[in-house]
C-alpha cells in the first residue's frame, strides 16, 4: 500500500513523500520507522530517494561507542578516519583526504578555523549537535572551494516540541584519563517560538598507553556552549544560534617525559577560542521557497611556549553567505539557483608569523535540477566560482619569517551528474560523477619558516594552482527487514595535487620543503551487511570493510592514507522487565592491517585488532530514570600505533585500555 508522509523539522520546510509501505512490514502496534531527511543534500529528500549516496548517523549512537573525543567517534563511520594527537587533537580524514580538502558545516555554517594546521582539532563539542551526514566525494557543487575531498555537516539539536519544557543532565566519565564530561541542556517551545541552552565541560589527564605510561602533556580541557532561539510560522522560520567553544591543548613534545595525573595544560600548549554564529531564513511562497544562511565565525588561535605570552597568535574573521531559491516544481522537475560567498580576514599580532596577514573573498553561482520517475531520479548541476586572495607583506624579502605580498585570483568550473534506480523492489543503484576545486591556501602559497609540530622549514609557492577532480562514484545497496547489504566503490582523479618534498637543504637544523603539484588518483571503496534475522529480531550482526589507495602521478604513493579496516559488530535488544528497557550489548573487533603503502617520508605500520564491549539502556529505580552506557574500549589493552597518528615518528603508542561510562537524566 501507498501512503503520504509528511517530515517535518523546525526551521526547515514541510517534505511530502510518497512511501511505499509492504504490508509484512506493518506489525499491530509496532510504528514504521522512515529515513532520516537528509539535509546536507540540495533537495532534502529521505535517503532512499537521495540520489548521492550520505553516511547519516545520531550524535547518541556514536556516544554509545564510549569514544573520547567527537572525531574518535566519527573515524568509526566507514570512509572516514582521523588524523590525530593523543587523544585531544584529530583531523577527519574522509577516504584519504583530510585538512582544506574536506569542509565542517555546523549550524548551517561553514566552519573557518585554520583548518590547514595539524596542531588542532574540530573546535566542536558533540553536545548540542543532533547528527552528522557524510558526503564521501566532491561537493563543491553545493559547497564550493575545499569541498574537494568531502564534508561532514553536523545538524544542531531539535528544539523541545511545541508547548513542552525540556532539561537533562549528562555526565561521562572515563578510566584512562580519568577525564570527565558534564553538559547541561534547558530548552521550552510555544506554538511559534523556540528556545534552547547548552553548556558543557570537558577536562582530562595525560593518556595511559597499554604499558602503564603515560603521555606527557595531552591532558586538555574544553568549554562549550551553545543557544538557539526560532520563531516560524506557515510563512516564515527564522533561527539564531550562537557557540561558544573552548580549548586549552596541551602539546606533547617531551614523549614519555613527567609522569602526572593532572589536569593543568603544561607547556608547550594552545588555546582555540572559536565563537560561531547563525542565522537561517526560510521564507515560504506558494509554490516556492527562498532559504538564506548567514554566518559569522571569529577564530582566536594562540600558541604558547614558555610563558603566558602567547609567541604565535592569528585571529581569523568570517563572515559566509548561501541563498538558495527552490523554484516552482515542474511536473516531476525539481530546480534550485543559488549564490554563496565568503569575507574573510586574517591577522597577527604574536611574535612569529605562520601565515601573513591576508584578506580572502569566495563568491559561487549555481543551479542545480533534478527529474524523478517511478523509481528512478536523474539530478545534474553546474557552478562557478571565483576565490580571491590578497596578503601583506613582511620583513626583508627572502630572509626567514618574511613574507612577499601576494594578490591572486582563482576561477572553477563545476558540474555533477547523478543517476538513481531500482534494480529490484528492495534493490538500489546509485552512479555519480562530480568535479572539485581547490584553491591554494596561505601556508600553501606563502610559508617562510619552521612549520610548529612539524620539524620542518617550509617554503611556499606563490605560483601554485588550483586542484581540480573529477570523482566517479557507485553505490549499490540492498535493504529487507532483515537483511542489509552495501557496497561502495570510487575512482577519484586530482590534478595539480599539492605536497610538500625534501629540497636537501638545511635551516636551523631543519630540513627544508618545498611546496610542489603533481597529479593524483585515489580509488577504493567500503562494503558491508547488516542481518538481524527473523524470529531473533533482538540479535544483531554488523560487518563492513574500507580500503583506499592514493598514488601520484610518478606512481609514489600518497602520505596519511589511512590503512584497509574491517570491522565487525554483534550487538544484542533486550528488556529487563521493570528495571531496564531499550536494553543493549555490543560486542566488537575492529581489525586494522598493515599499511606498507607508505611516502617517501613515511614509515610502515603493523596492523593490529583492537577488541571492544559496550552495554546500556533506559534505566528505572524506582521513579527515577535515566540512560545508562557503559563501555570498554581496548579491552585486551593493545599496544598499537596508527598509521595516521603525529606520535608516531616518535614511536608513541595510541591510547590504551579505557573504560568510560556516561549517565544521561531528564529533569
Amino acid at each position: 500500500m501507498k501512503k503520504f508522509i509528511i517530515a517535518l523539522f523546525i526551521g526547515f520546510s514541510a517534505i511530502l513523500q510518497a512511501q511505499e509501505i509492504k504490508q509484512d512490514t506493518v506489525h499491530k502496534n509496532k510504528p514504521f520507522i522512515l529515513d532520516e531527511v537528509i539535509i546536507s543534500t540540495a533537495f532534502n529528500k529521505i535517503q532512499s530517494q537521495n540520489v548521492m549516496k550520505v553516511e547519516h548517523e545520531s550524535i547518541k549512537s556514536l556516544q554509545q561507542k564510549g569514544m573520547t573525543t567527537l572525531i574518535e567517534s566519527l573515524a568509526t563511520i566507514p570512509g572516514v578516519s582521523q588524523v590525530s594527537t593523543g587523544t585531544s587533537i584529530g583531523k577527519p580524514v574522509i577516504r584519504g583526504l583530510s585538512g582544506n580538502r574536506v569542509l565542517v558545516y555546523s549550524q548551517g555554517v561553514r566552519i573557518e578555523n585554520q583548518q590547514f594546521g595539524d596542531e588542532h582539532g574540530l573546535g566542536l563539542n558533540d553536545a548540542g549537535i543532533e547528527s552528522v551526514e557524510v558526503i564521501k566525494g566532491p561537493a563543491s557543487l553545493l559547497y564550493g572551494s575545499d569541498a574537494l575531498g568531502g564534508v561532514l555537516y553536523f545538524n544542531p539539536e531539535k528544539f523541545a516540541a511545541a508547548n513542552t519544557f525540556q532539561a537533562n543532565f549528562s555526565q561521562k566519565f572515563f578510566s584512562n584519563t580519568l577525564g570527565s564530561n558534564s553538559s547541561l541542556g534547558l530548552k521550552t517551545s510555544t506554538e511559534n517560538w523556540k528556545f534552547l541552552a547548552r553548556g558543557s565541560y570537558n577536562i582530562h589527564s595525560d593518556y595511559k598507553m597499554a604499558d602503564g605510561e603515560r603521555v606527557t602533556n595531552t591532558r586538555y580541557n574544553e568549554t562549550d556552549f551553545k543557544t538557539g532561539i526560532g520563531y516560524s510560522n506557515s510563512k516564515f522560520s527564522s533561527i539564531f544560534r550562537y557557540n561558544y567553544n573552548n580549548l586549552d591543548l596541551g602539546i606533547p613534545e617531551e614523549g614519555i617525559a613527567e609522569q602526572s595525573t593532572n589536569k593543568k595544560t603544561d607547556y608547550p600548549k594552545q588555546g582555540v577560542f572559536n565563537h560561531l554564529l547563525s542565522l537561517n531564513n526560510v521564507i515560504f511562497f506558494e509554490k516556492s521557497k527562498l532559504d538564506v544562511d548567514l554566518g559569522y565565525i571569529s577564530n582566536d588561535r594562540s600558541e604558547f611556549e614558555d610563558s603566558e605570552v602567547a609567541i604565535l597568535h592569528m585571529k581569523l574573521k568570517t563572515f559566509n553567505y548561501d541563498a538558495k531559491y527552490h523554484l516552482p516544481k515542474l511536473g516531476k522537475f525539481e530546480t534550485i539557483v543559488g549564490i554563496q560567498g565568503m569575507n574573510q580576514t586574517n591577522t597577527n599580532s604574536g611574535e612569529e608569523y605562520l601565515i601573513p596577514d591576508a584578506r580572502t573573498n569566495d563568491f559561487g553561482v549555481f543551479g542545480t535540477g533534478v527529474y524523478e520517475w517511478t523509481s528512478n531520479a536523474l539530478q545534474a548541476g553546474l557552478r562557478f566560482d571565483n576565490r580571491k586572495i590578497i596578503s601583506d607583506a613582511r620583513g626583508i624579502a627572502g630572509s626567514a619569517g618574511s613574507f612577499e605580498a601576494l594578490d591572486k585570483s582563482y576561477d572553477s568550473f563545476n558540474a555533477s551528474l547523478g543517476y538513481k534506480t531500482n534494480l529490484a523492489e528492495d534493490l538500489t543503484l546509485r552512479l555519480n560523477v562530480a568535479s572539485g576545486f581547490r584553491a591554494p591556501n596561505l601556508a600553501e602559497l606563502t610559508s617562510n619558516g619552521v612549520h610548529e609540530g612539524t620539524n620542518r622549514y617550509e617554503i611556499g609557492n606563490p605560483d601554485l594552482k588550483t586542484e581540480q577532480n573529477v570523482q566517479t562514484d557507485v553505490n549499490l545497496e540492498y535493504k529487507s527487514s532483515h537483511f542489509e547489504f552495501f557496497a561502495n566503490g570510487f575512482y577519484n582523479h586530482i590534478n595539480h595535487y599539492i605536497y610538500t618534498s625534501p629540497t636537501g637543504e638545511i635551516i636551523d637544523d631543519n630540513a627544508v620543503f618545498d611546496y610542489i603539484q603533481n597529479d593524483a588518483k585515489l580509488f577504493g571503496g567500503e562494503v558491508g551487511l547488516h542481518f538481524h534475522p527473523h524470529p531473533l529480531d533482538w540479535l544483531h550482526y554488523e560487518t563492513s570493510f574500507e580500503t583506499v589507495t592514493g598514488k601520484k602521478q610518478d606512481g609514489d604513493y600518497l602520505p596519511l592514507i589511512p590503512a584497509n579496516n574491517w570491522n565487525n559488530t554483534i550487538r544484542t535488544e533486550f528488556k529487563i522487565k521493570n528495571w531496564l528497557e531499550d536494553g543493549f550489548a555490543t560486542l566488537n573487533v575492529s581489525t586494522t592491517f598493515n599499511q606498507n603503502n607508505v611516502s617517501g617520508f613515511e614509515t610502515k605500520s603493523n596492523g593490529y585488532t583492537l577488541l571492544n564491549l559496550g552495554f546500556g539502556g533506559k534505566m528505572k529505580l524506582g521513579k527515577t530514570a535515566f540512560d545508562i552506557n557503559l563501555n570498554a574500549n581496548n579491552l585486551l589493552d593493545k599496544n598499537y600505533i596508527s598509521h595516521l597518528s603525529r606520535l608516531k615518528t616518535d614511536g608513541i603508542p595510541n591510547i590504551g585500555r579505557n573504560i568510560v561510562l556516561g549517565l544521561n537524566f531528564n529533569i
